[in-house]
């Protein structure tokens, strides 16, 4: 049967005794007695990577990083509490890979279950690629339009730039972010400057919601994933510019109100 990488993780993982599989940030999170072991993260902030992130014993992480960075690397957040980042992209053996999740599994598992492991798992490799939509979400027709579409105007704004924020493309008036574009649960989200003030009056409208992190800053996410009005979508652009933007540039924009 065919399998792609998630699919091969999966069976490894899935293998060892009394594992399950949550899902915490939309990432395939892998456990064992609640404890996590493993998680697969693919494009973390678009570092391009199809990665595993293991809970592994002291001194990995330093070993196989320093050694063989082409396949090992310390990942984001986890990375200074000792985990090992796998690239499971870059031709590692699977062999290498069941050893080093069954190493991290062990190291988080009950001692009661280790007289049931066996050798790590021999897996038939896998022959599928990730869906593109995955690996690369704005390659997808749709949003590339959307994406190009909101470039076109926010760039015709003075002083103003596309950017990368946490893998997303981002704009900015000179050096400050005012509309961001990113996925979040699958689907596509516009991100702006409302006010905190107005915030509840967008929540009516269900495609309107308030974002956990920079909500509290008086941003608001829009669903754009299926389609977006461009007259809406200029608008809140343009309130969210005004509000970062500087007086230079607003008298650009606007000379007859400044």
């Amino acid at each position: 049967m065919a399998k792609n990488i998630r699919d091969a993780v999966r069976e490894i993982c899935l293998s060892l005794p009394e594992s399950d599989e949550v899902s915490s940030r939309g990432n395939p999170n892998f456990r064992v007695n609640k404890k996590t072991f493993a998680i697969f993260v693919v494009n973390h902030h678009g570092d391009g990577r199809i990665g595993l992130w293991l809970n592994s014993p002291p001194g990995d992480q330093e070993y196989y990083a320093q050694n063989e960075p082409e396949h090992f690397y310390v990942p984001p957040y986890v990375g200074p509490a000792g985990w090992l980042g796998m690239e499971l992209n870059k031709d590692l053996s699977w062999v290498t890979a069941a050893k080093l999740i069954q190493r991290a599994y062990t190291y988080k598992a009950p001692k009661k279950l280790l007289p049931d492991l066996g050798p790590p798992l021999e897996i038939k490799p896998p022959t599928e690629s990730l869906p593109i939509a995955e690996l690369d979400p704005f390659a997808m027709p749709i949003p590339a339009q959307h994406l190009q579409d909101i470039a076109d105007y926010c760039l015709s704004l003075p002083e103003t730039q596309q950017g990368d924020q946490f893998g997303a493309p981002c704009f900015r008036a000179g050096k400050k972010n005012f509309c961001t574009l990113h996925f979040r649960s699958g689907r596509l989200k516009l991100s702006t400057w409302v006010g905190v003030e107005h915030q509840a009056t967008y929540t009516f409208d269900p495609r309107f919601s308030i974002p956990k992190y920079t909500g509290v800053n008086g941003w608001i996410e829009l669903d754009i994933h299926e389609a977006m009005d461009l007259d809406e979508i200029e608008a809140l652009i343009r309130q969210s510019y005004r509000h970062f933007a500087l007086k230079r540039m607003l008298k650009i924009l606007d000379p007859e109100h400044i």
